[in-house]
């Protein structure tokens, strides 16, 4: 990955929902900047918070999105916020409404009290008004929020983010890996562009220091536009294996997935590893025009094969 030429000035960056995939991307690439950071943890003393911190030389604030009184004296003598807390599944009071909506509202709210200016937010691709799932449907609510902030916003869509800790090629992954079957929801025709999670950090840790960012939304896509079936045949093709590919009938699925947003919370106080939000999402094409950021921020595209070649090589 190259070094993009428009450096940002050294900023100490405020960072909620760190401790995650993208979050842990984004906080070696803001330490390799040199860049001061301080990230959001609801348990300071949380082993994932801990060991982020340590390895990044991050500070550790204590507070919650959904509580918008425990966030502003964390933020005073912030230069920007990197806003990353989002989920796709819901439990307890973590909802799409409460975390994406209502969250975005507290951490702008608590910005612009603490006399911060530059706010970057992850939205998703795929996120419109008339979505029709809730997910989508609360992320763009989030993104209006934003936009009528009166902050210096600039906002991303992700397409489906893999990398080496990712949960989703790696899912698949590891499913073939025991399983002589690999199954495929619905038809397998919906098109995806997943994009490599370095360059997505990248694009967040750039807009710091790029001002023509300011006031837009750009889409964050890889360059090759796949069907579910075309990835999972080269997850296959690059971890060497054959496997029976099982067409799930999208009826299932949703009993399945309704099945298991019933069981998860109640039995385990988990997440469901599936809901009907996910399906939805999964019937629909996903792909977006990434031209725009990947000119403004420097940003060479691989194709997916050789991107996810770098952690699942034979």
């Amino acid at each position: 990955m190259e070094r993009h030429s428009n450096a940002a000035r050294i900023m100490k960056i405020f960072v909620t929902g760190a401790t995650g995939f993208v979050g842990e991307e984004i906080l070696r690439q803001l330490n390799e900047t040199g860049h001061v950071v301080q990230i959001l943890a609801r348990h300071a003393k949380h082993g994932r918070a801990q060991k982020m911190a340590s390895r990044f030389g991050a500070q550790i604030y204590e507070g919650n999105v959904l509580e918008n009184t425990s966030l502003v004296a964390g933020l005073k003598e912030i230069s920007a916020v990197i806003h990353l807390v989002g989920i796709i599944s819901e439990v307890g009071a973590n909802t799409f409404e409460n975390v994406h909506v209502r969250g975005t509202q507290n951490v702008l709210a608590a910005a612009e009290q603490a006399g911060v200016k530059r706010f970057i937010h992850m939205s998703a691709l795929g996120t419109r008004p008339n979505a029709v799932s809730r997910y989508h449907q609360s992320k763009w609510a989030a993104e209006e929020i934003v936009r009528c902030s009166g902050l210096d916003y600039t906002i991303f869509r992700p397409s489906i983010i893999y990398g080496p800790h990712d949960h989703f090629v790696n899912l698949f992954a590891n499913m073939a890996r025991f399983s002589p079957v690999v199954p495929i929801l619905g038809n397998g025709r919906s098109k995806m562009q997943p994009v490599p999670v370095t360059d997505v950090a990248a694009c967040f840790v750039r807009a710091l220091g790029e001002p023509k960012s300011i006031g837009q939304a750009y889409d964050l896509c890889g360059q090759d536009v796949l069907s579910f079936e075309e990835i999972l045949d080269a997850i296959l093709r690059v971890t060497g294996r054959k496997r029976l590919k099982l067409r799930l009938p999208m009826g299932l699925a949703r009993a399945q997935a309704r099945l298991l947003e019933f069981i998860f919370p109640r039995l385990l106080g988990r997440a469901p590893p599936l809901n009907r939000d996910q399906l939805l999402m999964l019937m629909e094409d996903n792909i977006g025009n990434p031209k725009l950021a990947n000119e403004l921020f420097g940003i060479k595209p691989i194709p997916f094969t050789q991107g996810i070649e770098t952690y699942l090589g034979r």
